[in-house]
Order: C-alpha cells, then structure tokens, then sequence
C-alpha cells in the first residue's frame, strides 16, 4: 500500500484551498458589473457584507452562492431566503489501537473538511421584490 508523502498531502492542501472563493475572486469574474455598482456597495461587497437593498447579484458577488435557498411565506407575500453557513475548515484528529493474539496495531489521522452537516448558520438574506428586504447575521 502506497502512502501519501508529506509533500503530496500538503500540494493537496494547497490545491483544494486555492479553490476557495473569496469575495476579491468572485469581484474579479464578475468586473463588469461590479464596477457598475456605487463606491459604498463596492466597498461593503470587497469586505464580504450585504445590506438592505441589494440585487441578488451583488450578494452573490459579497457572499458567493448560499449553502441552500428557501422561500418563506408570511401575509407580505413570498419572499426567497438565502442561508449561508460557516462553511470555514474543521481539523480533527483521530487516535487508535487495536490488539489481538500476537499482534498489535496502532493509528493516527488527521482530517481537514469543508462539507459535511454543520448546524451553524451564519447569515441569512432575504429578498422581496428582486432586492435584499433583511440580512440576519448570527450572533457569536
């Protein structure tokens, strides 16, 4: 069984965290418009925050794309809601040891990851009408 060199592990992780989106990446592939927005929009979207009034194509840019969409039903109408997670890498580490007869085994791992449930929101935008209504930001 091969193992994986300390080099390879650690290109790896380099490679999987040069994918991450930022808010400068996500201005750069959308420049066109960006640069259509106000000074003050700009500035908030560059610091990764979205206010009341915003497209949804300036909270895209600010946020990137929601960890899921839902909409939400009150006696104003329908209004679509965006939930973002604190999606930031979780470490662990994992110790264990197993004998039997004659023989004994000992392990280690530890595991960086990006997925999985987390429970955590960390923002939801809601819009109405094409434009941002409320932004609820989870208190820590």
């Amino acid at each position: 069984m091969r193992r994986l060199t300390p080099a390879l592990a650690l290109a790896v992780f380099a490679l999987f965290f040069a994918g991450c989106s930022t808010p400068q990446s996500r201005i750069e592939q959308n420049r066109a418009a960006y640069d259509q927005f106000p000074a003050e929009v700009q500035a908030k979207i560059r610091s990764g925050q979205v206010d009341v009034g915003y497209t949804p194509e300036m909270v895209a840019i600010a946020l990137g794309e929601p960890t899921r969409k839902a909409t939400r039903k009150t006696e104003a109408g329908d209004a679509e809601v965006w939930i973002y997670h604190n999606n930031s890498p979780q470490f662990s580490f994992g110790f264990g040891m197993a004998g039997g007869g004659r023989h004994t085994a000992v392990g280690g791992a530890v595991d960086v990851t990006t997925g999985g449930y987390d429970p955590e929101e960390a923002i939801r935008v809601e819009f109405r009408g094409g434009k941002v209504s409320a932004v609820d930001y989870r208190k820590k």
